[in-house]
């Protein structure tokens, strides 16, 4: 769907009103898309549409995945935490997982944003399948 501009801008404004502590209010996103569809302004549908990614974009960077070969102790996962709000904001929540794939190191993904210190992508890059 293309978004025109005005909704972009509307969007934005509706995404800066839902934020408080830096995180996003979704009680008051449900209410806002209540609002619009209820009303059906003009171009309501490119404002959601718009909305809505912006919303995804959001609660992704506040949320962090990490990956590792093995079980990580309470220290380390501390560590990673810290290291991670001190970069993304207090407001980001990790949630570790266990993947043997990756045979050791350990990958992170916040957003858009991925972090692969495992020795699997080492091994990957050297042979030449991302190259």
């Amino acid at each position: 769907m293309k978004v025109s501009k005005e909704a972009r801008r509307t969007s934005r404004k509706l995404l800066a009103a839902c934020i408080s502590d830096g995180k996003v209010d979704l009680q008051l996103v449900r209410t806002i898309v209540t609002k619009l569809t209820e009303g059906q302004y003009r171009g309501y549908l490119q404002v959601i549409h718009a909305f809505w990614r912006l919303v995804r974009l959001e609660v992704a960077k506040s949320q962090a995945l990490v990956e590792s070969a093995v079980e990580l102790d309470s220290t380390m996962q501390n560590k990673v935490v810290a290291d991670l709000q001190a970069k993304y904001g207090k407001q980001v929540e990790a949630t570790f997982k266990v993947n043997p794939e990756l045979i050791g190191g350990m990958r992170i993904k916040v957003g858009s944003d991925v972090w692969d210190g495992s020795v699997k992508n080492r091994i990957e890059r050297l042979s030449g399948k991302f190259c």
